[in-house]
């Protein structure tokens, strides 16, 4: 095994050190490498993410590699990697929170839990990093639901909850973030239907249980479209959102940090838009449903 696993002073994930990228990867360190993904859920590969070359070799030990559908996002010449800059002015919505001028704050979620199938994870590369915030969060959802007693375990095993595209942190029923929206909505966004997701998720490669509550997306129980069901969400939410699960990452350029997206929640807490912050991702395909689309969307229930 061509490299170390250290610690990293958090409640999820670790440190690779000594992994020489120049040199490329054979298949028995790519196959190390992803082993160790799936048993720690988040890696951090410090100032090693020097070209997009790099990082392309990187992403390919964990699996296929999924192309931004709109080719605009992509970084040119790279179809694999997606270009996230605010160089030539904001990218989604910005928001004052206590009178600054913030973009890319994006509340604790997983991608694409609005769908039916979500990514199986993604490999982040620091180009350029602001002075200011822009740092990343991740939150192991396996040790939430480990750590939930074994009531709530029995109560929640068979619940359903639908999960909504959201186009802003103002739309969210959950978790809310505050903060007064100074940019014009775009509605420009392609529809999605309602999808339901289980509130209890099996990890299709290590077996584990997960707690899926995507605070970005989640909007209601299915069968519990009320205050009862409501409360169990913030229940799960706070349970989710503590501290002992987080590993929060300042970035340095150069760094890479990879997660795996079924096992965890993420947010971005920010950076004021008159910094510059430019990132390169990869996304691998994930490729087993989660759940389901739900149409109706009980569209009949009272809201108590």
């Amino acid at each position: 095994m061509n490299f170390e696993i250290k610690p990293l002073n958090g409640g999820i994930g670790k440190e690779i050190a000594g992994l020489d990228l120049a040199g490329g990867i054979d298949s028995e360190t790519a196959a190390a490498l992803k082993a160790t993904w799936l048993e720690h859920g988040v890696l951090v590969f410090r100032g090693i993410g020097t070209s997009p070359e790099l990082q392309l070799e990187l992403s390919r030990c964990f699996g296929e590699l999924e192309p931004h559908p709109i080719e605009k996002f992509r970084l040119a010449g790279y179809p694999e990697l997606i270009l996230l800059s605010n160089e030539n002015g904001p990218v989604g919505p910005v928001y004052d929170f206590d009178g600054v001028d913030t973009v890319q704050r994006i509340p604790w979620h997983t991608d694409l839990a609005f769908t039916t199938t979500p990514n199986a994870g993604a490999l982040l590369r620091m180009v350029r990093k602001v002075e200011t915030g822009g740092q990343t969060g991740w939150l192991d959802t396996c040790a939430a639901y480990d750590d939930l007693d074994d009531a709530t375990k029995e109560e929640i095993a068979e619940l359903e909850a639908v999960y909504l595209f959201r186009t802003g942190v103002e739309e969210m029923r959950f978790n809310q973030q505050g903060g007064r929206r100074v940019s014009p909505k775009n509605d420009n966004y392609p529809y999605f239907p309602p999808v339901a997701n289980p509130l209890v998720w099996t990890h299709p490669e290590n077996g584990r249980k997960l707690l899926n509550v995507s605070t970005l997306n989640i909007d209601y129980i299915i069968g519990q479209r009320n205050e009862a069901g409501d409360a169990l969400i913030r229940r799960l939410i706070a349970h989710a959102l503590q501290p002992k699960f987080q590993y929060i990452h300042d970035w340095e350029n150069n760094d890479m940090v990879l997660w795996d997206n079924r096992r965890t929640m993420h947010a971005a807490f920010g950076h004021p838009v008159d910094q510059i912050r430019i990132v390169h991702r990869t996304t691998i395909k994930g490729n087993v449903p989660m759940g389901r689309v739900y149409e109706d969307a009980d569209s009949a229930e009272a809201v108590a």
